[in-house]
């Protein structure tokens, strides 16, 4: 089993005939994702190396029987088309571009939940989602992620991302899904939603998780793990000699008035019951240590 994704999903790209989106698209095809559609109202009627363009998510929903969408839409229109791919009718939204306005981020993140509150956003600012072997939905290398479990994978950070899942092929350990959730004030899915659902998932062993400084979603989620986790965790924080005040890389890695530093993530977490490690590389010694006695 994997979460939110599986062989079966089919995933419309909104952005498929731009340059980004038709590289990802077809990249993730191969890979041997159900990449069914794309969308753009002035190439309706073309296609992308045989992936059909339609005019709207709605036309391509009807027509393909698609669930996914991952959108690769400049950030100015990414509001208007999380929108149109709720209102379509699928049910997962995987926003890869970077740059949305956190405004324009607030009012789709709350529509959503309004609205449609059985669609799952992914981002936006994030490189996505691979259940490895199944479904590659983003921009995640599929080469450097090895199938097969035990361990599940939630990051803020999408270099850190790829690094984990290169740290676990590296020692022989499969990833059941990677899910990376972006570092952005208003993620549409959050380390406590990936957590419950690695919790509840009977081919998660064991999870990892990346964080990062700015904001108290690690903080959050050290309460979720103490009071709803059963399975192992090891984590890293990134960010341990930022400066408070300074922005490092998203905008949301940013400590203020003392809050959101890398020690108090690493403290809370440990607190918890989390195997913590000084660096990604150490974090991924910790999990091969969970997973050796699993």
């Amino acid at each position: 089993m994997s979460i939110f994704v599986n062989s079966e999903t089919k995933v419309i790209y909104q952005g498929l005939t731009g340059s980004q989106g038709r590289y990802y698209g077809l990249l993730n095809r191969d890979y041997g994702t159900k990449v069914v559609a794309g969308t753009n109202p002035k190439k309706a009627g073309t296609d992308v190396e045989g992936i059909p363009i339609f005019a709207s998510v709605t036309e391509a929903v009807e027509e393909t029987g698609a669930t996914a969408s991952c959108i690769f839409i400049p950030a100015p229109g990414v509001r208007s088309a999380v929108l149109e791919a709720a209102q379509g009718g699928v049910d997962f939204i995987v926003a890869i571009t970077e740059g949305v306005p956190a405004h324009d981020e607030a009012l789709f993140y709350n529509q959503l939940r309004k609205d449609f509150p059985n669609v799952q956003l992914l981002g936006p600012n994030c490189p996505g989602i691979i259940s490895p072997g199944e479904c590659n939905i983003g921009i995640t290398a599929g080469h450097i992620a090895l199938p097969g479990g035990p361990v599940g994978i939630v990051s803020r950070s999408g270099t850190l991302t790829y690094q984990a899942l290169h740290e676990l092929k590296e020692k022989g350990i499969g990833c059941t899904t990677c899910v990376g959730i972006g570092g952005d004030p208003v993620p549409g899915t959050s380390f406590i939603d990936c957590l419950a659902a690695f919790e509840a998932d009977p081919e998660t062993k064991a999870v990892m998780m990346i964080g990062e400084i700015g904001g108290s979603a690690e903080e959050e989620a050290a309460e979720f793990i103490s009071n709803n986790m059963s399975k192992p965790i090891s984590a890293y924080i990134a960010g341990v000699t930022a400066p408070p005040g300074k922005k490092m890389g998203h905008a949301g890695a940013i400590v203020s008035g003392g809050k959101g530093t890398a020690k108090a993530k690493m403290e809370a977490l440990e607190e918890a019951g989390v195997k913590v490690g000084n660096n990604p590389t150490e974090a991924g010694d910790l999990m091969a240590e969970i997973v050796s006695k699993l």
